[in-house]
């Protein structure tokens, strides 16, 4: 099963920029975006074989995610059932015959970290419902988690200490995930590969530079590992001030849309 996750920083704006035809030549099972930026019917989207999920947040223009599945959900459940916690769209989950796929956009700690005191409540929260989760069938969990995990993950690590994005507290969070047994599976495959990143600032036009940030993850339960085939890190695809992330893994969806 071929799984791809990215933050598109815009569905309608990123239509204007190829994303149907990047969309056809990935030829994804399993298509998920984060930070759509839309409500329901601000944009229709022609995606025949696939069936399409979306969380949409109340804010207009705001955060938002999605899933383009080639196998119908078995069951979905959008945000995490916490009403202070499901009013930006930021998570859907759906359950395939061998495993759950949550999508996620973390949400941002936002800068002089004005948003990091409730970003630390919503991650215990998340991380208890990707447990729960786990009592029936194990987890593949992708999206913009907002944080680079260690050093190696983004170009300047030295001077972004107090950063959002890179504070102790959220990389604790994250290595919080790992301790409770979800895979890094880009670091599995590849745990000492530098200067890959799938953030860069338009701001200081890093990409040029590649002064980049890796904070978009497919992560996956302990008991997939053995399924496992690679990770990529697909930094040639533009169109966004992210870069999309692949997931190779033996899974079974289940049943095929139509």
């Amino acid at each position: 099963m071929r799984l791809i996750s990215w933050n598109v920083n815009g569905l309608r704006a990123i239509m204007k920029k190829g994303f149907m035809d990047i969309f056809w030549n990935a030829n994804a099972d399993i298509f998920c975006l984060q930070e759509i930026k839309m409500q329901e019917g601000q944009q229709e989207m022609d995606l025949p074989g696939y069936e399409e999920y979306y969380n949409y947040a109340h804010k207009k223009g705001y955060s938002g995610t999605a899933i383009f599945s080639k196998y119908q959900a078995l069951d979905v459940q959008y945000g995490l059932g916490i009403d202070e916690h499901d009013t930006e769209g930021r998570v859907i989950t759906l359950e395939f015959q061998d495993f759950f796929l949550v999508n996620v956009y973390t949400p941002n700690s936002k800068r002089q970290l004005e948003r990091l005191e409730y970003r630390q409540i919503w991650e215990d929260v998340f991380l208890a419902h990707l447990k729960e989760l786990e009592k029936t069938k194990p987890v593949v969990l992708c999206g913009d988690l907002n944080v680079a995990h260690k050093e190696i993950d983004l170009k300047n690590p030295d001077t972004n200490r107090k950063s959002a994005g890179f504070t102790d507290e959220e990389r604790e969070k994250f290595q919080n995930l790992v301790d409770h047994g979800f895979i890094d599976t880009f670091r599995h495959f590849y745990p000492d590969a530098t200067d890959r990143y799938t953030w860069w600032s338009y701001v200081t036009r890093a990409r040029e530079r590649n002064a980049g940030w890796r904070i978009d993850y497919f992560l996956v339960s302990e008991a997939l590992k053995d399924k496992l085939n690679d990770a990529q890190i697909l930094d040639d695809v533009m169109g966004s001030d992210h870069c999309p992330v692949l997931l190779d893994i033996d899974l079974k969806g289940g049943s095929k849309a139509l």
